[in-house]
């Protein structure tokens, strides 16, 4: 394997997700099942329904975690990766507030 065919694809600049193909490449890797899953649905409801409505809710959707993703791809990933934790062992993350706590702090409750 050389040296350029180990390089990640070039993901495009912040706002240049003018397209399903750029918004995939920006995406971490482990992210982009789930965007061809989404994405090939949206297809799939887009040519029962005859309306795009539900092709541009996703992509908007996906270009927003895009973006997410290349303002710090490793703070994306953490919260990825906390989320997993979070659903898997049911524990919020260290440091969280509950949100009852939360309100009666910001004398909301």
């Amino acid at each position: 394997m050389t040296a350029a065919a180990e390089q990640p694809p070039q993901a495009p600049e912040p706002g240049e997700f003018d397209s399903p193909k750029a918004i995939r490449l920006a995406l971490l890797p482990e992210e982009r099942g789930d965007f061809d899953q989404a994405y090939q649905r949206a297809l799939r409801d887009a040519g029962e329904t005859l309306s795009l409505e539900g092709l541009h809710t996703t992509l908007a959707h996906w270009t927003l975690i895009a973006r997410q993703t290349q303002a710090d791809p490793g703070a994306h990933r953490r919260m990825l990766q906390q989320a997993a934790r979070t659903l898997r062992t049911g524990e919020p993350p260290t440091g969280a507030v509950d949100w009852t706590d939360l309100k009666r702090e910001l004398g909301l409750s």
